[in-house]
This record gives C-alpha cells, structure tokens and sequence, in this order.
C-alpha cells in the first residue's frame, strides 16, 4: 500500500534588503533543517507567494523606500496560515507592534543572534503545529461526527469500510452515485482519514463554470493574463498542494481541458494561464460523479486515458432507497437542526409519517429528504408531524414503491424492484450485476417499461 509522503520541511520566506542579513538568516534557519526562499523587493516577495506554499516568513519593516508592512494585506488573504516576524530596528519597534496588531505575530530587533532567530523561528513553528493539532482534533471530531451522519445501514458501512481503508494511500478514488446521494460528504471523510488531514481539501464544481473559467479556477493565471486579471490567482491546485483535490461531477469536465488535468494527474505539473513557468503540486485526487463514465468513453465524451488515471479506487454510493431503515434517522436528524434553527413546534414524527417516509423512493435522495424536513418543520403548526404535512402528495403515486402484500400484481412488483435498482445505481452495468441479470436483458426490460409509458424516458 502506497502511503502519503513523510511530512515537508518548514517553508520560511525570508524578505529582507541588506544581502548580509538575508545569507546569515538563511545559512542559520537551513542549518536548523527549515527550507528558506529570500527576496529582497515587495515585488520579489510577492512572486515568491505565487510560486510557493509558506509556513512561515520574516519580514523586514524597511525595504529600501517601501514598507514590509504593504506586504501583511497580501499574506492575510491569500495565505493566513503564514506566521510573520517582523524583521525592525530599535527605532522602530514602536511600527513592529503595530504590525502585530495588524496581523503579525512576532518581531526581532536588529541585530540579533542565531540563538534569538531561531527561537523565534521554533517558538512560531510550534505555534503553527498546535494550531494544524487544533485543526486535526476538529477534523477528527467532524469525522466521527460524518460517519454517523451517513447512518447504519449495511450499504453505507460497506462503503465507509472501504473508504477508510483506500484513506490512507494516495490513489485516486472515483465516487459514483445519484445526486443527493452525499458523494461530497463521502470526499471530505476521506480526506478527514488520510495522512493529508493537516492540509487543505479544495473543491472545483465542474459544472459551474466554463472551460476557460475552469482552467484559471483549477490552475490559476497571472496578471494581465486576460482582460480584468487585475491581479494573479494561485488556483484550486495550489491551495490544495499536500491536500486533497476534489472534481465534482467530473463528468462535466470539458473534453478540451482533460488533456491538462491527465497531465496534472500523471506527472503532478501544470501552468497558470499566461505564465510559462511549470510549477508543481503534490495533491491527492478525489473525483465524484452520477454519471456513466463508460459510456461517455464510447461516445466519444470523456478520455478513456483520464478516467482510467481517476478510477483506480471505486466507490458506489448507495441511494436512499438502498438504505431504507435509516431514513427515521435522518428525519429525526434534520428536525432536530429545523426545530432549533427555526424555532418551531415540530419535534416528533406521528408514526404514519415515518411510515410515508420509507415508502416513498427518494428520486432527490438525502437531499430531497431534507427539503421535505424544512418545509415540514417549518408549516406543521403542531409538536408532531403527521403524514399530511409532508405534502409528499402526488408524487407519492409515482414515486412510492409498491411492496409484498399490497394489492399489486407479481409483474409490477418485478417493474418497482427493477425501476429502483436502475435508479439507484450508477450505471446499468451496476444494475444488472445487482439484479443478477445481464446488461441486454436489462435493456430490454428497461424499453418494455418506456414502450408500455411505465416509466420516463
């Protein structure tokens, strides 16, 4: 099993204007096993924040004609994990400590010794541990907190099974299942479970944006390298760098750009738009999608290449209808975040409601449950909801499974069973493996059922 690489050294950017200053500083901090990248300019610093991730910087209150300070706005908002010691003489702690107050979190007067730099240097690199520690026990309490928000069911724990097990390696893994399903929830846990905890988990929703919106998204540009690139962006790729990339609906990624992500994949190289520079980024790959990758393959909609770089790992999520017993639980859940965020009397379900509940198919899954939940919670003016504020109505005809003992015949029972696997799954290939049928007959079966106007094209 593959695992994640052993932990990076600490980045410190170094930004000072006197050459004897920043080769005693970075001989010192190399020396204590910390990686150091210098600049001597405002302007080469702020390169350097484009090309690089940091953990730490020491930071010069004068450049020359410019203040160091310029710089703090700058690491606030593109990276405000960075600690910053600011760099000052003896006439100027007064600006260090205003500094602090604007966001930096120690100084050093110069001149000072080896001893007092790398005190700071330890004291600022502990600092930033204790908050990653912070950040991991959250992460793990959010975790535990995820696996039982994904309920009991047989279905479920085999997946989460599985996922916990591919967590701790750095193959790709591919989530299937139909919308509303908790793909991307599924993602984050992995995340939450894989030695990558302590960095970012980044996320690009494929079909929220166009082609070249989703390079400069994915990959970042530089500045003025197009109209209105006032400044430069870093890209999902960067923040991600040592994390967990997610792809939502990867299905929709434009067949254009699969050649740049293949290659991102593959080699872990990239450009930002408009600079020539490559750049590199060590980033574990999560994709999510509900549709059928295969296919696209055969029409021609999706490189064969790529999903085969994004499918090493594969996990189903089960619908909603696959996981009937723990609807009452997420019901029960969702009322209990309604009635506290809303204020209302609803705080119980009548028994018919949980009733109507598990009998209806969820084709909205856990999504659609929820939006059920809110709008019953918030128009049920008693302290229990019953069947009819539910207003599942009409679509409780179509969308309610018959079962054994109803008044149906053994025909129809066979249509709803097939009906709900095929909706459940993530491709009919899936479906008819899980009927134990092969993927002809369940074509057939499935053009029966439109022929007849038993169900939607």
């Amino acid at each position: 099993m593959t695992q994640h690489a052993e932990r990076k050294p600490i980045r410190v950017l170094l930004v000072d204007d006197e050459p004897a200053i920043r080769k005693t500083f970075r001989f010192c901090l190399e020396d204590a096993g910390y990686e150091v990248l210098s600049a001597a300019t405002l302007d080469e610093a702020k390169v350097l924040l484009e090309q690089q991730v940091f953990q730490l910087c020491f930071l010069d209150l004068r450049l020359g004609n410019d203040s160091g300070l310029s710089l703090l706005p700058l690491l606030q908002a593109n990276a405000p994990w960075v600690r910053t010691v600011i760099i000052t003489a003896h006439s100027s702690v007064d600006s260090a400590v205003k500094a602090m107050r604007a966001g930096a979190h120690d100084y050093l007067v110069k001149p000072c010794g080896p001893e007092q730099l790398l005190h700071a240097a330890a004291t600022q690199s502990e600092a930033a541990k204790l908050r990653s520690r912070v950040d991991e026990l959250e992460r793990d309490i959010g975790a535990d907190h995820v696996v039982k928000s994904f309920g009991e069911s047989p279905a479920m724990q085999r997946v989460i099974e599985q996922a916990k097990h591919v967590a701790g390696t750095d193959a790709s893994v591919l989530v299937l299942g139909a919308s509303g399903t908790g793909k991307n929830v599924l993602a984050r846990a992995i995340h939450h479970w894989s030695p990558r905890a302590e960095h970012a988990f980044a996320t690009v929703n494929c079909p929220s944006l166009s082609a070249d919106l989703l390079e400069r998204e994915l990959f970042g540009h530089k500045r003025g390298a197009f109209t209105g690139a006032h400044e430069s962006s870093l890209g999902r790729v960067n923040q991600a760098d040592g994390g967990t990339l997610f792809l939502d609906e990867i299905g929709e990624f434009p067949l254009a750009m699969q050649p740049k992500l293949l290659r991102f994949i593959q080699d872990k190289e990239y450009e930002r738009l408009g600079d020539p520079v490559t750049r590199t980024a060590d980033v574990r790959i999560i994709a999510a999608t509900n549709r059928d990758l295969s296919a696209m393959v055969k029409l021609g909609e999706f490189r064969e290449d790529l999903l085969y770089r994004l499918n090493v790992i594969t996990l189903t999520m089960p619908s909603l209808a696959e996981r009937r017993d723990d609807i009452p639980v997420f019901a029960n859940v969702f009322l209990r975040e309604f009635h506290q965020r809303y204020q209302c009397p609803a705080e119980q379900f009548h028994d018919d409601a949980l009733q109507a509940l598990q009998d209806y198919r969820w084709p909205g899954n856990i999504r659609e449950l929820r939006n059920v939940i809110e709008r019953a919670a918030i128009t049920c003016p008693q302290t229990a909801i019953a069947a009819h504020h539910l207003h599942l109505g009409e679509q409780t005809q179509e969308n309610t499974l018959p079962r054994a003992g109803d008044n149906v015949s053994l025909a129809e029972l066979e249509k709803a069973h097939i009906l709900a696997v095929v909706n459940s799954s993530a491709t009919v290939e899936a479906a008819a493996k899980q009927l134990g049928i092969d993927a002809s007959t369940l074509y057939r079966k499935r053009k029966q059922f439109e022929q007849s106007g038993q169900v939607k094209n």
